[in-house]
């Protein structure tokens, strides 16, 4: 299992992942008071006091009463042009490749890298596989607002899905923007997908993961729905970014609260637009919240109280339930964006892939066994 000390480091660096300095200036951060303060519908609030979180865990409690008050200024900081972009990207991905590698050396699981259609992916297996998952892959979609985490950087989640469910893990390296927009990611995700379907028809297969990873997930899957392509057995979608838009409740009840995210405006916003290229933010294919649930496979959606993305889960879950679909929503105290990908070691995050792995259990097919 994952060592306190490679803990520790992922803390460390995750959070500190925005406060990396780009090539652009800085622009002025946005207040929710100051947007139109003549419309009464708004509601104005100010110095507001946010104390931790007295009811998480004592794990999470001491890590958010020690992190500082979020600074918008870095996330707002995005740079101007394409090279300034690539740079960009590497500064930030070379950071999670070397919490990616320790991670990995310290949970003693075997990466192979392959190609699958041109594609590539890395295979991350456990020490042990859980024998209710013995014919079971988890492909996994990385999280980085579809602009980061190319390479080892798009790991971590794999590595902690390896091992913490003991199940086999499929992590697809797609390609991103500036170079790839839309549809170029999904494209990656539908090819692969293909194969694994072709090279492993008595698999089981799980399609998953956090924040953009979540949203391009559930983004596949009407996609591959609408192709008549045989479904995976379940889907995971940790806070998932369902709406590219700044549309949602907590886009702007967690703005400044979130201490990974912060806002929307700056990097995420232009993470957005690259990734949608000339393409409307609110196609379903982009923003999976506005298509068609129905059909879905079996859901397991994570968040938190303190998520810049907790409207995007919220609207998600309630969606799927609406369409029918088996669909479980967990929602943690204190926890900002991906936090349980940041505090492994909490409570909160031990006991959320617990339940990940009692609900795949519950729902993936294992006639093949």
């Amino acid at each position: 299992m994952i060592q306190t000390d490679i803990i520790k480091q992922i803390i460390f660096l995750s959070l500190f992942l925005f406060l990396i300095s780009s090539c652009a200036p800085d622009k002025p951060t946005t207040d929710l008071g100051d947007v139109n303060a003549k419309d009464t519908t708004l509601w104005a609030i100010s110095n507001r006091t946010i104390p931790p979180p007295m009811g998480a865990s004592e794990i999470f409690y001491k890590s958010i009463k020690s992190t500082t008050k979020p600074n918008p200024v870095p996330v707002m900081s995005t740079p101007d042009n394409t090279e300034a972009w690539k740079i960009f990207q590497k500064k930030r991905d070379s950071i999670n490749a070397l919490t990616a590698l320790n991670l990995a050396n310290s949970t003693k699981v075997r990466i192979e890298e392959l190609s699958m259609n041109g594609v590539t992916v890395r295979q991350v297996i456990p020490i042990e596989v859980d024998e209710v998952f013995a014919k079971t892959i988890f492909i996994h979609l990385h999280g980085g607002a579809y602009t980061f985490n190319t390479g080892m950087a798009g790991l971590i989640e794999a590595i902690v899905l390896a091992d913490r469910l003991q199940i086999q893990v499929l992590s697809i390296d797609y390609r991103m923007p500036p170079d790839h927009p839309f549809p170029a990611a999904q494209d990656d995700a539908v090819s692969v997908y293909k194969k694994v379907l072709e090279d492993y028809p008595e698999y089981n297969l799980i399609l998953g993961g956090t924040s953009a990873g979540g949203g391009l997930t559930m983004s596949t899957v009407l996609r591959l729905k609408n192709e008549n392509i045989k479904l995976p057995s379940a889907l995971f979608a940790g806070t998932p970014w369902t709406d590219l838009t700044k549309t949602g409740d907590s886009y702007f009840i967690n703005d400044g609260i979130d201490r990974f995210l912060v806002l929307y405006e700056g990097v995420l916003e232009e993470s957005a637009l690259l990734y949608a290229g000339n393409n409307d933010l609110k196609h379903p294919y982009i923003s999976p919240i506005y298509g068609d649930f129905s059909g879905f496979p079996p859901t397991f959606l994570l968040t938190g109280t303190r998520d810049l993305f907790l409207s995007n889960t919220v609207r998600a879950h309630r969606k799927l339930r609406d369409a029918g679909v088996t669909a479980d929503l967990v929602v943690l105290e204190g926890v900002s964006h991906g936090d349980y990908l940041i505090v492994l070691d909490a409570p909160e995050s031990v006991a959320s892939f617990l339940d990940l792995k009692h609900f795949l259990k519950d729902n993936v097919n294992n006639d093949f066994k």
